[in-house]
């Protein structure tokens, strides 16, 4: 399980560089279509080759839509707009906030765990690294980099919601990682497909490097990836998988750095190791006091 869980934050942490690689040649629109459709296609050979079963019932197929909206329409499309305008190590650090957000919506709103004062306050801490990564203090009104950064936000928020949502309504069921991951990422290239006219028509450079982002992103990072994401999900549950977050900032931030020469201002190191710190406090790696049975923050305590 350990190796699919490194395996997944190298490729994750690669599609930030992959994305920015496939914007000179496409929109943000056609990245996104690319990623869900090559994904869904890869996904579902494996499923023909290893003859799966798809789980039946309308309303598995239904959580199954939702989740395909909400963990791979909406995060891909915000992602990949918002590299529009921020590098893509700044993409790979905000992406490190999912598991505050994940902690916060899988305690507050899917009441799947709980929180002890520990962890409350690497949520704090979280929030307020996020908010030196922003800084605000340097914006007098709003400006493309400033939303590409909130759309990031967006994106997190997203995976933060799909993970507490899959915990609650589908890791219980009896679904192998294989077609669950197919059915995810399947439900989600059906509305990218249906939503064509609206994102993926108009003029396309098909170069070599941006045909290979384009297919890496979707066959690895949105295939591959994705199985190894759900047996991780189902064995970790959904706040310790999303701590594949230690990696993939890791990652991205390298390639950047090395492939594409993008450079930090003071504030986004700070803020990300500020992030981290929260991480390490919500992921209970660090305490900052002992934790007794009555120490933990019951879900309605926090409504």
């Amino acid at each position: 399980m350990l190796l699919q869980f490194l395996a997944m934050g190298l490729v994750w942490g690669s599609s930030f560089l992959f994305m920015k690689v496939a914007l000179t040649g496409v929109s943000f629109g056609q990245v996104a279509w690319a990623r869900l459709v090559f994904g869904a296609l890869t996904l579902g050979l494996i499923v023909l080759i290893g003859r799966h079963r798809l789980p039946r019932g309308p309303i598995v197929w239904l959580h199954f839509l939702v989740i395909g909206i909400v963990g791979n329409v909406l995060p891909f499309l915000l992602f990949a707009w918002a590299e529009q305008y921020v590098s893509s190590s700044l993409a790979s650090i905000y992406n490190a906030v999912t598991p505050i957000t994940t902690a916060i919506l899988a305690t507050a709103a899917f009441r799947v765990e709980r929180l002890n004062r520990s962890q409350a306050t690497g949520i704090a801490i979280g929030v307020i690294g996020t908010i030196v990564i922003v800084g605000p203090w340097g914006y007098a009104a709003l400006s493309g980099d400033l939303l590409g950064q909130f759309a990031c936000l967006g994106a997190a928020v997203c995976y933060g919601v799909t993970f507490g949502y899959t915990r609650k309504f589908l890791s219980s069921r009896a679904i192998s990682g294989v077609p669950f991951a197919f059915m995810q990422v399947g439900m989600g290239a059906l509305v990218m497909l249906a939503l064509t006219p609206l994102v993926a028509l108009g003029p396309i450079d098909a170069t070599v490097p941006i045909v290979l982002s384009l297919v890496a992103l979707g066959a690895l990072g949105t295939g591959l990836a994705y199985v190894w994401n759900i047996n991780v999900l189902r064995a970790w549950g959904p706040t310790g998988t999303s701590t594949v977050t230690y990696i993939t900032p890791v990652v991205g931030v390298i390639l950047g750095v090395l492939i594409l020469g993008e450079t930090f201002t003071w504030n986004e190191p700070l803020g990300a190791l500020l992030v981290f710190l929260g991480i390490l406090l919500t992921q209970k790696r660090i305490r900052l006091w002992a934790t007794g049975a009555h120490d933990g923050l019951h879900p309605d305590s926090l409504q």
